[in-house]
């Protein structure tokens, strides 16, 4: 779904630390650092990962799956295959 390098990108884009994101996602910066620490694919229950990437995307930021293409074709940055 996301990976927490991606959380930490999306975040740096659109300029929240990590409590205005928890703020905006109505869940808890403890939750926010654990997810972000984690490595890879972030892991935790369904239902907080689905409001941490809501509050991403309602603040305009387009999470992009690896090798898919981007519906939008707006700006960004991703990571090349190595």
């Amino acid at each position: 779904m996301i990976t927490s390098a991606q959380m930490r990108a999306a975040r740096a884009l659109i300029g929240l630390d990590q409590k205005q994101l928890a703020e905006l996602a109505g869940v808890s910066l403890p939750t926010i650092q654990r997810m972000e620490a984690s490595g890879g694919q972030v892991r935790g229950v369904v239902d907080t990962l689905v409001k941490v990437v809501a509050a991403l995307e309602a603040q305009g930021v387009e999470l992009i799956g690896e090798g898919a293409p981007s519906p939008d074709g707006g700006r960004g940055v991703r990571l090349k295959s190595s």
